[in-house]
């Protein structure tokens, strides 16, 4: 089902032309409405107030809009045929865990297999908290790569020509003249 079409607008529409889209249709297939009219035209018509509610609520949510729109272009949505279309498989959890809104899959659907396990992932590391979590650590590995890099510029500096490892050499060289000249004198 295209959230779109059920709603008769474009991919562009903005909030207020989905809201107005929906009044119209919710006002037209609400089942108070039809009430009193034969059984088929009552189921069709509360099959498709159904429908207009659900389209109305993805496209209104920016999150919610944006993953059905990245699901339609990537193949998985409206128009891929029949039983593999996503949004078939897929009801939508409204819980307020980490994200504002999860996907579960409906009864007698096979979760699992490596297209759940690849949507998964790439939920995860496009969340917000991945992402502030991701750039978090990206800011120290460049500061610890800032620093080493100023700590090696600061001994060249200081020790020009010598390596770490050789002035170290010098060193123990310089400790144990040191040493042989204090034993020698008594």
């Amino acid at each position: 089902m295209d959230h779109y079409k059920v709603l008769g607008l474009h991919r562009t529409a903005t909030k207020e032309e989905i809201k107005a889209a929906f009044k119209k249709l919710a006002f037209q297939f609400h089942p108070d409405k039809h009430s009193q009219s034969p059984k088929a035209m009552r189921d069709n018509a509360t099959l498709r107030f159904k429908q207009v509610s659900e389209a109305y609520e993805v496209l209104m949510d920016d999150g919610k809009r944006a993953d059905y729109n990245f699901r339609c272009r990537s193949g998985a949505g409206p128009g891929t045929g029949g039983g593999n279309n996503y949004y078939s498989q897929y009801s939508y959890g409204y819980g307020r865990s980490e994200s504002s809104y999860q996907y579960k899959p409906r009864s007698g659907v096979k979760a699992g297999g490596f297209a759940s396990k690849f949507e998964l992932a790439i939920r995860i590391l496009t969340a917000r908290s991945s992402l502030l979590n991701l750039s978090f650590a990206a800011a120290i590995l460049g500061g610890i790569v800032v620093i080493n890099a100023s700590g090696e510029s600061l001994w060249n500096m200081q020790n020009s020509g010598k390596s770490f490892e050789e002035a170290m050499k010098s060193i123990e060289k310089a400790k144990a003249y040191k040493e042989d000249n204090m034993q020698e004198r008594p």
